[in-house]
């Protein structure tokens, strides 16, 4: 199949907004609780739609006080936590636009982003990131900003500055806004180049919240709850935080994803978001502790079974004695792994890079259904996604309603529809490369079958050409070897080369555990590890597994291991977890000269 649409079923009125979906709850008679705030002790104390808005409303009448227009950007720079969201509808009440900036960002980063969206004003979280601003300031000669607040202290100057605008002013500012205004400006995590500043309206979120939802009636519904992580920054946390109020979800926030475990216990979530690498990391540790603890077999043996199950639900046919053996598992192993993530978790969406067959059926056959989707920031995140009641593991679903999937003769994946963009902010050179005949270029590679289901296979920028002239899509092998416990990190090279190769680093948390189980000296330095013959015979081991799925031109002949792992501090990662791969090629250029140089691969 070339192209599958899915037909919109919900249509939101022209004149609303994404602070309707909030106002919806805020006027009802039940009022029910959006949010809640960390108390003392791991409590969580809740908050109502109506508590919610009222304090929105007031740091939203502090801003038109100090002058901010309506229209004009305000940018907002920190962790992830409550005040974040609060501040972001604020911004909206007012008739404004947020400008999102990673918390982790640079000076350089952060005025190109303040420039470029020519923010008037900006609230963070801490000394810390205002430090960071004023140093924007002063290295990149930007304009002093007017407005500089900080969560502590500012929010309640905003409210004091805000008591002499009246209601009505206010409701003004707020109703004049539209689903074709812009809601927010989000700069691209920039994998490749400067970042570009997406602008997205309120009716993409909007509309596609609203549909969404419909959706997923079983995952996302009133009363639901669900504890957020990931960047406020990204467009995916974000569109999770608007659909969670349409649809009367409860969200908590956590800054630190190392508190997680301790906040998913006292949370207790029915649902969670995060990028492929999280379930990763979830799988490996489990898989490790049990390993360390003597269990391995169990582990192993439990994993295959639920794999299984998960396999034989999507035919419709599970075979008595596998049922058996999955009740037994239940007992043994699937509980504890629930009761770990809270006990009350059932689904959880995955976006940001593929998952995994294998992965997928591992957290289904255990009883929490991992709904993979797809999309970008262009796309206000999800193009397509799996729902409950038609889903396919191993695909990102189908387009959700509203939107459509093309696949160009090359392969490329186009988008069309309620999630897409209205462009590139003060970049209209970018329409034609973005958009041909309303479709939306993603760059991504992919496939749909015969039911409109789609696959992702690489992305088109990455594709690697060797020497020899045969195309080699990156991840396919990436996705693999990184799902190995020892491994943290892979990136594939041989553009222009005569061979495939790969760096790899290894996984600092699964390290110690590992070393100990191979009776290697734990306060090994990761140098001496790179090029230790049991770890590279690992290593070697996990490729080769790989390898297989790939024909033997596409196959990696060598590889290095890097003696210090590609993280967002070092500049190798996104935000969002995606390997910088100009980066990486960039500083490890050396490494990779040294695999190029020495005697060809036999194998």
């Amino acid at each position: 199949m070339r192209e599958y649409s899915s037909p919109i079923r919900i249509h939101t009125p022209q004149q609303s907004n994404i602070t309707d979906l909030l106002l919806r709850h805020a006027n009802s008679a039940a009022n029910p609780a959006l949010f809640s705030k960390p108390g003392p002790d791991s409590s969580w104390q809740d908050v109502t739609a109506s508590q919610f808005a009222a304090d929105a409303k007031a740091i939203a009448k502090g801003f038109i006080a100090n002058g901010i227009d309506a229209g004009e950007r305000i940018a907002l720079m920190a962790k992830t936590r409550y005040e974040w969201t609060l501040v972001d509808f604020a911004i909206w009440f007012a008739g404004c636009v947020t400008v999102p900036i990673y918390e982790t960002s640079s000076p350089s980063q952060v005025a190109w982003i303040i420039s470029d969206s020519d923010a008037k004003a900006v609230v963070l979280e801490s000394a810390a990131h205002e430090n960071v601003v004023r140093r924007a300031a002063h290295e990149e000669q930007l304009e002093l900003l007017d407005h500089v607040w900080q969560f502590d202290g500012g929010l309640e100057q905003l409210v004091e500055d805000g008591r002499a605008i009246n209601d009505d002013l206010l409701e003004s500012r707020r109703a004049a806004v539209s689903l074709s205004h812009i809601a927010t400006i989000i700069y691209t995590s920039g994998t490749t180049g400067r970042p570009k500043g997406c602008e997205l309206t309120h009716g993409n979120f909007v509309e596609l919240a609203e549909n969404a939802a419909a959706s997923l009636p079983d995952a996302v519904y009133p009363g639901a709850s669900t504890i957020m992580f990931l960047p406020l920054a990204h467009v995916f946390a974000r569109f999770i935080s608007v659909i969670n109020v349409a649809a009367g979800c409860r969200t908590g926030h956590t800054p630190d994803v190392k508190n997680l475990l301790g906040d998913l216990q006292s949370f207790k979530p029915n649902f969670i978001l995060a990028v492929p690498r999280v379930f990763e990391k979830v799988y490996n540790s489990a898989m490790l502790k049990a390993e360390d603890g003597g269990k391995g077999k169990i582990f192993h043996a439990g994993v295959d079974v639920a794999v299984a199950y998960s396999k034989a639900q999507q035919t419709g046919k599970i075979p008595l004695v596998l049922t058996l053996k999955h009740k037994l598992f239940d007992a043994l192993l699937y509980k504890k792994l629930r009761d770990a993530m809270g006990g009350n978790i059932r689904h959880a969406v995955s976006g940001g890079g593929p998952l995994g067959e294998r992965l997928g059926h591992f957290f289904n056959g255990i009883g929490v259904t991992i709904l993979e989707g797809y999309g970008l920031t262009e796309t206000t995140a999800p193009i397509t996604v799996n729902t409950l009641d038609r889903i396919k593991i191993g695909t990102v679903g189908k387009p959700l309603p509203g939107n459509a999937v093309r696949i160009a003769s090359d392969g490329e994946i186009l988008a069309k529809g309620i999630c897409v963009m209205s462009g590139y902010h003060d970049r209209p050179e970018l329409q034609d490369e973005a958009f041909t005949d309303g479709w939306f270029h993603t760059g991504d590679i992919g496939e749909l079958d015969d039911d409109g289901y789609l696959s992702i296979t690489g992305r088109k920028k990455e594709i690697i050409v060797t020497s020899s002239g045969k195309n080699v899509i990156p991840a396919l092998l990436e996705d693999q070897i990184r799902a190995d416990a020892l491994v943290s990190q892979c990136v594939v090279v041989g553009e222009g080369r005569p061979f495939i190769a790969a760096l790899v680093t290894l996984d600092d948390e699964a390290l110690p555990g590992w070393l100990d189980r191979h009776h290697l000296d734990k306060n090994s330095s990761l140098e001496e590890l790179a090029q230790n013959p049991t770890v590279r015979e690992t290593i070697e081991k996990v490729i080769a597994k790989a390898n297989t799925s790939v024909s033997r031109a596409e196959a990696i002949k060598s590889f290095r291991i890097v003696a210090a792992d590609f993280t967002e501090e070092t500049g190798h990662l996104t935000p969002s977890l995606k390997i910088k791969r100009a980066a990486v090629l960039k500083d490890y250029n050396e490494l990779i000269e040294e695999i190029y140089s020495a005697p060809k691969p036999t194998a």
